[in-house]
């Protein structure tokens, strides 16, 4: 370029001058020391919640101990145990594998409802044929009045009796029969009828307490112009032990690990003193536990159990299912997350909003980021990424996570074993001699547990966990003799087959 000075002009050569924007050497160390501590505060904090969620071997013996001596309590008399209602359930006719003809359920259990119709083809063809279709319930619904709640389900079945066709054979002269699986605890007054006692899993519908859910439902059904009859009210574990029954008579127990968890066992008609109605023949008796309510002081509660109990919808209640069922697990995890992020800067401290929105991450999720196996925590970052919002984490970050995932999974599965084992350790089942009605002595000296849930099909490390816990309390002999079996699909199809054990036409047609 050329520049004037009065006549003389002078060229000068232009330069650019590139200035270095290399961070200062001072200012690196000092963030590489904020991330060093960032990364040891969280790691702390993990620590400490690892310590206080921790489940190990006479904490389980303690808690499975409680579980125990609540059943005896809540079998001596109603209101006996102020955890366990020890519902006996009526049910006197398990399914045995003869039944035949067509049959309808509903179940009804959580954030979705199910109608079903399965064509029974006696012991030699059993289950010929099958279809369902799940609906999700409005979320209103879940909080309005029972009729609303009852007209949609009603409709939902209407339309779905309509689509009834090839493969599935209805009774000429027959009334179609449903089983009702009613997942909430209910003071059942005969096999077909029960009054409701409080709701759960997020339901809150304050007219139909203290009302025959069977009658409201029969009405709404009535409204729509179908005459379909509920031959059998049950709770999904009940349908889980039925479906269990019709495939193996070794099985005593139905346990449900899913959105919520709950239990039913056979007892010995003799062991429920409360019962004042005629024994029933068989000598047994179904009694539903709903142990989603127990509490006991050895359960290994933390600031995120009782953050999420007083912020539910029935605060105070519910401690088992709180920790163990799947609509809770995913919330637990977000919050254990959210407070690493606030007190140690995790995600760099001001990550997405949606890390602290409640119930924003769904256990499916903690599921998908617990079986990450790859080796930088490819999934992790992803769910993080889709779910939070949170584009960029270090693999210390994701460890921590995926540590989160493992700690609440465990303790989970570790409580429902625990629970289970008290169950056993009530009929006699656990190997000892000394606190059981029943004892050993069915055919084989098999224990079988009919499980179903999508906590306990669907997540393995769960699944697994509980496995080992089981193993663990009881003694090498005993162990062997309990066996967990899915029972796939209990709540529905297990309601069917109760509604045709418990026909009015008979099991056989």
């Amino acid at each position: 370029m050329s520049m004037s000075y009065g006549n003389t002009t002078v060229c000068v050569k232009s330069a650019v001058v590139v200035r270095s924007r290399r961070v200062p050497q001072w200012r690196a160390q000092s963030i590489a020391q904020q991330k060093s501590k960032s990364n040891q505060t969280a790691q702390i904090l993990l620590s400490e919640f690892r310590q206080a969620s921790a489940t190990p071997l006479h904490r389980l013996r303690q808690v499975s101990d409680d579980m125990t001596a609540e059943m005896h309590a809540g079998l001596l008399s109603e209101g006996g145990s102020q955890q366990l209602k020890m519902l006996p359930t009526y049910v006197e006719h398990l399914p045995t594998g003869d039944e035949e003809g067509l049959f309808y359920a509903v179940d009804l259990g959580g954030t979705n409802f199910r109608v079903l119709r399965v064509q029974l083809g006696g012991k030699e063809k059993r289950i010929m044929n099958q279809e369902y279709q799940e609906v999700a319930i409005p979320p209103e619904l879940m909080l309005g009045t029972s009729k609303e709640l009852f007209d949609f389900i009603a409709k939902t079945l209407a339309d779905f009796v309509a689509t009834e066709g090839e493969g599935f054979d209805a009774h000429s002269g027959h009334i179609r029969e449903l089983g009702f699986a009613f997942s909430f605890p209910v003071l059942q007054t005969s096999v077909k009828s029960g009054i409701v006692i409080h709701w759960t899993k997020g339901f809150k519908i304050d007219d139909a307490v203290g009302k025959d859910i069977v009658a409201a439902f029969e009405e709404a059904i009535g409204r729509k112009g179908d005459h379909i009859r509920v031959a059998a009210l049950v709770n999904d574990t009940v349908g889980t032990l039925a479906r269990g029954r019709f495939w193996n008579e070794d099985t005593m127990l139905g346990v449900i690990l899913g959105t919520g968890t709950n239990a039913c066992y056979v007892e010995q008609a003799d062991a429920v003193s409360k019962w004042r109605d005629p024994p029933p023949k068989s000598g047994e008796m179904i009694i539903n536990l709903e142990w989603g309510n127990f509490r006991s002081p050895h359960l290994p509660r933390t600031f995120a159990d009782e953050e999420v109990d007083v912020e539910s919808v029935n605060p105070g209640d519910q401690w088992f299912e709180k920790m163990v069922g799947g609509m809770y697990l995913g919330e637990i995890v977000r919050r254990v997350l959210a407070k690493i992020a606030q007190e140690a800067g995790l995600f760099g401290g001001s990550s997405s909003p949606k890390l602290f929105e409640p119930f924003s991450l769904s256990t499916p999720y903690v599921s998908k980021m617990h079986s990450d196996e790859s080796a930088e925590l490819t999934e992790v970052a992803k769910i993080l990424e889709d779910v939070f919002e949170i584009q960029s984490t270090t693999f210390q970050e994701r460890k921590i996570v995926h540590d989160v995932c493992d700690i609440l999974a465990e303790r989970g599965a570790r409580l429902a074993a625990a629970g289970i084992v008290g169950i056993l350790k009530k009929i006699g089942r656990d190997g000892s001699t000394t606190n059981g009605s029943q004892g050993l002595k069915n055919s084989n000296g098999k224990t079988v547990v009919a499980m179903d849930g999508g906590l306990y099909e669907h997540y393995a490390q769960f699944r697994s966990y509980m496995q080992a816990a089981i193993e663990e309390m009881l003694s090498e002999t005993a162990a062997k003799s309990v066996v967990l079996e899915l029972s796939k699909d209990g709540s529905g199809i297990g309601t069917a087959l109760l509604a045709a054990s418990h026909s009015q036409y008979g099991t056989v047609f």
